[in-house]
């Protein structure tokens, strides 16, 4: 498995412990890393995906919700909701990654951990945060 990958089902799993624990970041993170073995750059990039995604949630939150038809956020599949947040926040807010990469990882990620639908719906969110948001944003830096 390739570094970020494994970095991304980290943070996955530390989006997913934040979110149902309702314990601290630095918490969840902490616990985290003393069961698993992961360094360098696996460790370093889960661990800003995490910062990153928290410190932007509500940001992250309302576009997820504008791009949802009939779905509330918290009525979302926990793992689906984590998936999108995360590569929301890849795709607005970490410059060095792709657009494609984010989206393939997150529904890759979907077919792994949700449900059967859990790919599309993943897929279809994204797509559309990709096309209105990304586009609105890379227009305003010109």
């Amino acid at each position: 498995m390739r570094k970020r990958t494994k970095a991304r089902e980290c943070a996955l799993q530390m989006l997913y412990a934040v979110d149902i624990r309702k314990e601290s970041p630095q918490t969840v993170l902490e616990n985290y890393w003393m069961e698993h073995t992961e360094h360098g750059e696996v460790k370093e990039f889960s661990g800003k995906l995490l910062k990153v995604t928290l410190e932007h949630l509500s940001v992250i939150d309302e576009l997820i919700a504008k791009h949802t038809d009939n779905w509330r956020i918290e009525r979302m599949a926990v793992i689906d909701r984590n998936i999108i947040r995360m590569s929301t926040c890849e795709l607005l807010f970490i410059e060095d990654i792709p657009p494609k990469v984010s989206i393939n990882e997150a529904v890759e990620l979907a077919k792994k951990y949700g449900d059967d639908e859990s790919g599309r719906f993943v897929n279809g969110v994204l797509d559309k945060i990709n096309k209105i948001e990304c586009k609105k944003e890379s227009e305003s830096k010109k």
